[in-house]
């Protein structure tokens, strides 16, 4: 018996039930022909090898039902040779029955037909040559048909040659026409699972977006009071205390605070302040001055040919920036690196840490929600929606994103995010920085 390799469930096209159940009905067609042929009509065919083809296709029908879950998606590779099967199983049944001079051998096409609606090309090829090799097999050797008791029927040779090369033209036509239209099914099937992936992304950052307003309006109010008690503390505190530092770098990060809540109550504004654009040189240091403070080393690189890029100044770009930032600095042991390049046509950019880098179980998922990143110094606080926020935010502004590690010896976590140049600067008019 063929000895199948385990895929996971949904590894394939064809579900296990769907190959059986076809399988089934051909099976009990094959039959009642075989039986009606020799029972009513007393065609003399040879019972025992018939019955014994139909017996091993029904072995490997049980084979498969015990061996595979009901739910088993049948991978490429165990869809072909069951498919492979079927072909020589019919191939041995037209064999003994007048071979291509029997009416049913265009049959040998719908083992073809099933193959080329689930499988991908190259299998497909390979079972289409499968088939031609046994109609040529048939048309060159076979048993009498049945209804001639006295000798073979002869018939003449342009209409055999006719006749195998019908069944090749059908098993090229069959084959690609239908593996064209399925082949357009899945891709249009695939384009709508994305759409909804990017509708569900959507639906995810609108209820953050409401989340995040109603986050700054409830901490709006103790922040104040925080930012009163800091500056009466700061007052009264003598400028020698030994707090008098801990006191300012409070009042710093409240200061801080009520920045960020400023921008999640402004990520749908297309502008965020009274600069309307900036270079992106101006765009990077406004991203990264605000993480300077905590003893990690960030180095930023400009390098490009022609003139410097400018952007229009929006919250979502500012704010899916510095989360990047803002991570690269939480998970570095010394430096982050932030490089900007451009040319005519694109506008790349990157951030790189020498910390632990991505876990590399998580990376393939690296963006969606809920996701944490792994590799941290501690424990994985938070939950795990930064770098969702971020990458929708920066989608949103036309650019393309992918996450990395270093190539060894180097260390640490890569984030490489790129946009087309018309759309980096779209609403500038050409416009330079105030």
């Amino acid at each position: 018996m063929i000895d199948f390799p385990l895929v996971p469930d949904g590894g394939g096209r064809l579900r296990r039930d769907t190959l059986i159940r076809l399988r089934l009905i051909a099976i009990l067609g094959q039959g009642v022909v075989a039986a009606t042929a020799n029972f009513v009509l007393h065609y003399n065919l040879p019972l025992g090898p018939v019955a014994l083809c139909l017996a091993a296709a029904l072995a490997l029908n049980l084979w498969l039902r015990v061996h595979f879950p009901a739910t088993h998606r049948m991978s490429d590779a165990q869809a072909f040779w069951v498919l492979a099967f079927d072909v020589i199983e019919l191939g041995a049944l037209l064999y003994l029955s007048g071979g291509s001079e029997n009416p049913f051998a265009a049959l040998l096409l719908a083992p073809l037909m099933i193959g080329a609606s689930a499988l991908g090309p190259k299998r497909v090829l390979w079972l289409g040559a499968l088939t031609v090799l046994v109609a040529t097999g048939l048309a060159l050797s076979h048993l009498p048909l049945p209804f001639v008791p006295e000798g073979r029927l002869t018939l003449p040779l342009s209409f055999r040659v006719a006749q195998w090369l019908a069944i090749l033209l059908g098993v090229t036509f069959i084959g690609f026409f239908a593996w064209r239209v399925a082949d357009e099914s899945r891709q249009l099937a695939s384009a709508l699972a994305a759409t909804e992936i990017v509708l569900e992304r959507e639906q995810h950052l609108g209820q953050l977006d409401g989340l995040a307003a109603a986050a700054a309006h409830e901490l709006g109010t103790p922040l104040a009071t925080i930012a009163l008690v800091a500056r009466e503390l700061d007052r009264a505190m003598p400028q020698d205390s030994p707090y008098a530092d801990d006191i300012a770098l409070m009042r710093t990060q409240v200061d801080r605070c009520r920045d960020i809540l400023s921008k999640l109550t402004s990520l749908g504004a297309g502008y965020a302040g009274p600069l309307t654009t900036f270079a992106i040189g101006d765009l990077i240091e406004e991203v990264v001055a605000p993480h300077r403070a905590f003893g990690i080393e960030i180095n930023v690189i400009l390098r490009g040919n022609g003139a410097e890029p400018i952007s229009r100044r929006q919250a979502g770009l500012l704010y899916g920036l510095g989360n990047l930032v803002e991570n690269a600095v939480d998970h570095a042991d010394t430096e982050v690196i932030v490089t900007a390049d451009w040319d005519d046509v694109a506008i790349r950019l990157s951030i790189a840490d020498n910390g632990p880098g991505f876990r590399p179980d998580i990376l393939p998922r690296l963006g969606e929600p809920y996701v944490h990143r792994g590799g941290r110094k501690g424990s994985d606080d938070g939950l795990g929606l930064g770098l969702f926020i971020a990458r929708t935010l920066l989608e949103r502004s036309g650019a393309a994103i992918a996450f990395a590690n270093a190539y060894p010896p180097e260390r640490g976590a890569r984030v490489s995010i790129a946009w087309p140049r018309a759309e980096f600067e779209r609403g500038t008019s050409g416009e330079t920085e105030m």
